[in-house]
């Protein structure tokens, strides 16, 4: 194994945590009682900013120095982080959150199909292979029966139909994100810091206007803390790391083990109620996508 593609296994490892990490969101998110979104948001990415920093002072470097980016980079790093937030919780106001999930899923199969317009440098050698494909399009298919309980809960309606574009711009803005953020990957790590402090700036204004604050209590606080410790900090920074290194196109499949692993969290801890064998077929269509994917 030579040192480049060395490299890029241990990169996409890296963001591969990204997707073990997102996994425990909705865990935490049933802990968060009666909190508002957007407050929610701020909160967790203000404590997500504060582990960038911690980040970077760990690696001896100023974090300052890293928020020096050119417009580009802040506009696709703060529009990636607080733009998908914005159109989600849009998408579940407006739609049942079923149908406003398994639509916002879809940014996994966009991401591996956008990558076959990567420049074609060290990091990007191969060309998108119907392996990637098929793998991800077992993949999305394995989410859905997870997320609508094998199709029965999926009742698409046209009176839902904003939510459902708002839920389409989820999967459209995550999956740019991602392949944008390789296209600009002289933008370091560290920066997501700066588009974390934004985000919480933002969705903090979101909530003055739109919301009423509610102090957290009890198990409340700890599980903020984790969300903005785990899948809204160190996630963030991880994926970034991931999809500006490693193999973009795996990240992509692998990301629909979010739901899954999401599912098995919420079973063991009691959050969710008895499933079908729909868990076990979901489980064989991603776990046979990913390996299909990363098959030579």
């Amino acid at each position: 194994m030579n040192e480049t593609h060395a490299s890029t296994n241990k990169a996409t490892a890296i963001g591969a945590i990204a997707i073990i990490l997102w996994a425990t969101l909705p865990l935490f998110a049933t802990l968060t009682g009666a909190l508002p979104p957007f407050q929610i948001v701020a909160m967790t990415f203000s404590i997500g900013a504060v582990v960038g920093v911690g980040f970077s002072l760990f690696h001896r470097k100023n974090p300052i120095a890293a928020l020096h980016q050119r417009p580009a980079a802040w506009l696709i790093g703060v529009g990636g982080l607080f733009g998908w937030h914005f159109c989600y919780f849009q998408a579940v106001r407006l739609a049942p959150p079923i149908e406003a999930s398994m639509i916002n899923y879809l940014w996994p199969l966009l991401m591996v199909l956008m990558s076959t317009h990567l420049p074609n440098d060290r990091l990007s050698k191969e060309k998108l292979r119907w392996t990637h494909a098929v793998g991800a399009l077992s993949g999305l298919t394995g989410a859905a029966l997870l997320i609508t309980h094998g199709g029965q809960s999926l009742t698409l309606r046209t009176e839902h139909l904003p939510g459902y574009l708002a839920a389409a711009a989820c999967a459209m803005i995550w999956s740019s994100y991602s392949v944008l953020s390789r296209r600009i990957n002289d933008v370091p790590t560290e920066a997501v810091t700066g588009f974390c402090f934004v985000t919480a700036l933002l969705a903090t204004l979101c909530h003055a206007l739109t919301e009423t604050t509610n102090a957290p209590h009890g198990v409340e606080w700890p599980a903020i803390a984790m969300m903005g410790l785990g899948p809204i900090g160190a996630a963030f920074f991880a994926w970034d790391y991931g999809v500006k290194r490693g193999d973009i196109r795996l990240l992509g499949v692998f990301s629909y083990g979010t739901p899954l692993l999401a599912t098995a969290l919420m079973f063991l801890f009691g959050r969710a109620e008895e499933t079908g064998n729909e868990v076990w077929t979901a489980c064989a269509l991603i776990i046979g996508g990913a390996l299909l994917a990363n098959s030579k």
